[in-house]
């Protein structure tokens, strides 16, 4: 299980006032909770410039937060204290996940087993497990840098998942992917949930949240503005699509915006 507990995070930008330049601190995370359990798929939505990012990188350990705090359980329900063992427990896919190109996927593996210190069977029969659970079989001893797009993004992911982490955070997975690569990618994500692990994702394609996810969490400047499951969301709005409760949700947080901004000019 993974829990955030009033996640924050402040960031300083210029703001342009005629031919000067001023910086201001903005919360790009404005105390943000929500909870993961094991074998639940968990979608984080949001416009771009939402935060999403910004929050998944404080959930994997990659960023420090300005406040608050992140909570993972072990299997037996153990709290994890030790950042290390955190890490451990999560597997990480950004889009700026850089791989050895001169590698192929099948060399970069045997890199990465002999790294967390696994022997040569285990290692083996890790990678075969997981160039069958992502279909990469046909292209496993190409060299990295000569994948296709979206062998790439499978091959980030196999990197996740060569440490079998109990917890996947996944920050747009199947963008601009052709539509077999993006199944492939699905179709682990549902694998690993059946498998009682964790996944939260991050994506902006809302038909493949509204039937993949058991929650979602939708994220507008910072602050999560709805929760719930797909089928909750769209019954609250009155919406037959997740994409039309998306819109619904989110123009009525912008409304509110303006009607708090024109309060605070008056």
């Amino acid at each position: 299980m993974i829990e955030a507990i009033e996640l924050c995070k402040q960031f300083e930008r210029g703001v342009r006032e005629g031919r000067r330049t001023r910086k201001e601190e903005f919360w790009a995370v404005d105390h943000v909770s929500l909870k993961a359990e094991p074998g639940e798929i968990i979608g984080i939505l949001g416009p771009n410039g939402a935060g999403k990012t910004t929050l998944l990188r404080m959930l994997g350990m990659l960023m420090t937060p300005t406040q608050g705090s992140v909570r993972i359980t072990d299997g037996a329900g153990e709290e994890l204290t030790e950042l290390t063992d955190k890490k451990a427990a999560i597997g990480y896919l950004s889009g700026n996940t850089k791989l050895y190109p001169r590698f192929s996927i099948r060399e970069y593996l045997q890199f990465l087993g002999e790294l967390y210190g696994f022997d040569k069977t285990h290692i083996q029969s890790r990678i075969e497990e997981i160039f069958r659970v992502l279909d990469m079989e046909g292209f496993a001893d190409n060299r990295i840098e000569k994948l296709s797009t979206g062998q790439m993004q499978r091959a980030s992911i196999s990197r996740c998942l060569m440490a079998d982490p109990k917890i996947y955070i996944l920050d747009e997975p199947t963008l601009g992917l052709d539509i077999l690569s993006a199944d492939a990618i699905i179709n682990f994500m549902k694998k690993q949930k059946e498998n009682g692990k964790t996944v939260l994702y991050s994506t902006h394609y809302l038909e493949e949240a509204q039937f993949l996810c058991d929650r979602i969490y939708m994220i507008c400047s910072g602050r999560i503005v709805a929760c719930g499951t797909p089928e909750d969301l769209m019954e609250q709005t009155g919406c037959s699509s997740l994409r039309d409760a998306f819109h619904a949700i989110y123009e009525e947080e912008k409304t509110e915006d303006r009607i708090q901004a024109g309060g605070a000019r008056g």
